[in-house]
């Protein structure tokens, strides 16, 4: 039996606090013995169109970025199927902008992710700086057990 083909994806800017805290995610979950081996961990940063190999059919995405949705600054949000897009378009980022294209373009050419969750934090800081908020550094420990378990959820374990 193949295993599936799973990506976790962290996007957002280095340089805005909390904007970056799915890099920030992707960066502590390398070498997490709870993730299985084939599970590829991949910093978007501020790409879009450049992940369009990486993303192509899928078993399962899991996205981690700062998202708003009107929740309160410091909540972590779980989205799926056609709600990601739905969040991306709250716009923080011109990132997330390219990430609803990267994903309309892979369901145009029938190559889209089978599952797509959304695993994000509303921001408590955007300001210019390269370190988390204190209340979003709290938050990364259970952020990064989320997306762990978020991906034994995806391959049926």
């Amino acid at each position: 039996m193949t295993a599936p083909r799973i990506v976790v994806l962290g996007v957002g800017n280095l340089l805005m606090a909390d904007e970056g805290l799915g890099v920030r995610c992707v960066e502590r979950l390398a070498g997490d013995a709870r993730l299985p081996q084939f599970v590829r961990l991949v910093d978007g940063g501020t790409s879009t169109h450049e992940l369009l190999e990486d993303l192509e059919d899928l078993d399962g995405l899991v996205i981690v970025d700062a998202v708003v949705t009107g929740a309160p600054p410091g909540t972590v949000v779980r989205l799926e199927g056609n709600e990601v897009p739905f969040a991306f378009s709250h716009k923080l980022s011109p990132h997330q902008h390219g990430i609803n294209d990267l994903l309309a373009t892979l369901t145009l050419l029938g190559r889209a992710p089978r599952q797509v969750v959304l695993l994000g934090v509303v921001p408590v800081s955007l300001t210019l700086s390269m370190e988390l908020s204190t209340e979003v550094e709290a938050l990364m420990p259970g952020l990064v057990t989320r997306v762990t378990e978020e991906v034994r959820r995806l391959v049926g374990g």
